[in-house]
């Protein structure tokens, strides 16, 4: 899975980017709507809801925004219905991707997507054409800080955790979706540094791809991302470190 942690790297380090125009706070506000509209207004009864506000706390959102956004997915503050969509695509060399999006227009968002992959040497592909090579998981990150990768390890996997990626910072901890609340409950009761939990899509098997096509697949990624609709991204390509740094050194 160290292919995904490397391109999390990425999205981290865009997220700054991202707060800067304020996307960030857009992208955090509907997922609260959406959490709520769905389980309700209660974070206690309502474990999406639960994440979502932590993750809006994590990245410095305002208590009033999250009220705000709270109060809008309840319907006791006026603002536009969401829908939840996944679009699917390939993009250089065939390689998978995987789009999961909020949007209040259906329409434009696919049609934005649409021209992100066909600008960028890609093509939107039929629901399903993908989606089969990635499987569901929970996704811990935990800032390394002075921590023993080691023992973090092992309490993970003693919490219930599946796999356990500590060559990165930070590290990431994977789990079954039902799991996540569980394991990170667990790892919070030591206090540890956790920067974010959230489902995520995580690729069976991972491909690599020749430089050139690598980085013109992270400008696809990228552009993907900047979308205002667009929540989360994953592709199954495996980047090199050297990539990446090129990558990183041209944003």
């Amino acid at each position: 899975m160290s292919g995904h942690s490397k391109w999390s790297s990425i999205k981290h380090q865009k997220g700054v980017a991202d707060a800067r125009r304020g996307q960030l706070f857009t992208k955090l506000t509907r997922e609260i709507i959406v959490a709520v509209r769905q389980g309700g207004n209660n974070p206690e009864a309502n474990y999406r809801l639960r994440l979502a506000i932590q993750k809006a706390r994590g990245n410095n959102m305002p208590t009033d925004n999250i009220e705000k956004a709270i109060k809008r997915g309840s319907g006791t503050l006026e603002g536009a219905s969401l829908v939840e969509m996944v679009l699917e695509g390939y993009g250089p060399s065939g390689v998978a991707i995987l789009v999961q999006a909020l949007s209040d227009n259906r329409n434009r968002t696919l049609q934005d997507v649409r021209n992100i992959f066909s600008r960028s040497g890609g093509s939107l592909g039929e629901s399903g054409c993908v989606a089969w090579l990635f499987d569901s998981k929970g996704l811990i990150t935990i800032e390394t800080n002075d921590l023993d990768a080691e023992e973090l390890a092992l309490n993970a996997i003693d919490a219930g955790a599946e796999d356990v990626d500590i060559e990165n910072d930070p590290i990431e901890i994977y789990t079954k979706p039902e799991e996540l609340e569980v394991v990170r409950t667990a790892l919070g009761q030591k206090n540890l540094p956790i920067a974010s939990a959230e489902l995520s899509m995580m690729p069976k098997t991972m491909v690599e791809l020749e430089e050139k096509a690598a980085l013109q697949t992270l400008k696809l990624l990228d552009k993907l991302e900047g979308l205002d609709d667009v929540q989360h991204v994953f592709s199954n390509i495996d980047f090199s470190d050297s990539t990446l740094e090129k990558y990183k050194a041209q944003v």
